[in-house]
């Protein structure tokens, strides 16, 4: 079933979730899915770039000082392909994007963005939760699974769930649901 071509407005905003450099760190966090999240990623940022929409950047400063996302670890700033100023840059120690400071509904809504684009780490925590709060919040959420990765993670009973296996758990959560699930080509093309 394909679905049909997406429409952008000139004001979706492009909400770039946790893309940190701790997220390198395959001793603590274990391996990971989709290499070419990064590239797909750096794609997205480019085109929001040359058509002149707003880009958000979140980063997740976590409480727990021995995280590599801690505000005081190497970790914790953005990747190489993160560049420019955004338009607004939200610090959060929690999963959603909307539970951040400043407040990214509030700025959302004072620019009158209704459309926005999610990509970044990881994507069945804090860019799934970001999209679900989005849907529910009356945004209309467009989810780039091919622009967001995750690690493999051990169910309550000790069994292994491999990344990619959690990706599509994700993507079936979120589509028609909170958010429509789509590629970067399809976004860059729309």
């Amino acid at each position: 079933m394909t679905q049909p071509k997406l429409t952008l407005r000139d004001e979706t905003a492009l909400v770039v979730v946790d893309v940190q450099k701790g997220f390198h760190d395959g001793a603590y966090w274990g391996p990971r899915n989709n290499p070419e999240c990064e590239e797909n990623i750096a794609a997205l940022l480019d085109h929001w770039r040359s058509t002149g929409r707003p880009v958000m950047f979140v980063r997740h400063d976590s409480f727990d000082p021995r995280s590599p996302l801690h505000p005081d670890a190497e970790g914790n700033i953005f990747q190489d392909m993160i560049t420019g100023e955004p338009e607004l840059l939200v610090t959060k120690n929690v999963n959603s994007s909307f539970h951040g400071s400043p407040d990214l509904d509030a700025w959302l809504q004072g620019g009158g963005i209704t459309q926005l684009v999610i990509c970044g780490i990881t994507t069945n925590h804090c860019c799934e939760t970001t999209a679900r709060v989005g849907g529910n919040l009356g945004y209309d959420v467009y989810f780039a699974l091919d622009a967001t990765h995750t690690f493999d993670r051990r169910t309550p009973e000790g069994d292994l769930v491999s990344a990619e296996t959690l990706a599509q758990i994700t993507a079936t959560n979120l589509h028609g649901e909170f958010a429509t699930v789509t590629t970067t080509q399809e976004i860059v093309n729309a």
